[in-house]
């Protein structure tokens, strides 16, 4: 069992959700339900299953919550986009969030080959 407060990937990940919770109460209130719930939903979903990863007992259980993470991570980038292109997010507050995201997602892939033992499996680039 490893202690995921202690991942890099995982304190990136859980300031990321900390970031889009904070942007996401500007949302307009109508989307309560639809993108504001979504958006956070996806990007806390990031640092959980890389915490629950971390509570399995072997390295290709820890490595398959780590590829769920990288979902997740894709699934925000795609809600950053609807939510800037909604003008829900201004165009500085958006290429702060998306870099961190981007940079979770290099985290995220990394961590995934080192842990599979390969060298490339997913890429953080579009």
């Amino acid at each position: 069992m490893k202690d995921f407060q202690n991942l890099a990937v995982w304190q990136k990940a859980h300031a990321l959700t900390l970031k889009i919770y904070q942007l996401s109460t500007a949302f307009p209130k109508e989307e309560m339900f639809g993108i504001t719930s979504q958006i956070r939903r996806s990007s806390a979903s990031i640092g959980a299953n890389i915490a629950e990863g971390c509570g399995k007992s072997t390295d290709a259980e820890f490595a398959r919550f780590l590829q769920i993470a990288f979902g997740s991570a894709c699934e925000t980038e795609y809600h950053l986009i609807l939510a800037r292109d909604l003008d829900h997010i201004n165009s500085i507050a958006y290429p702060q969030v998306n870099g961190d995201l981007i940079e979770v997602k290099r985290m995220l892939a990394s961590l995934i080959s080192k842990v599979k033992g390969t060298k490339r499996v997913l890429s953080a680039e579009r």
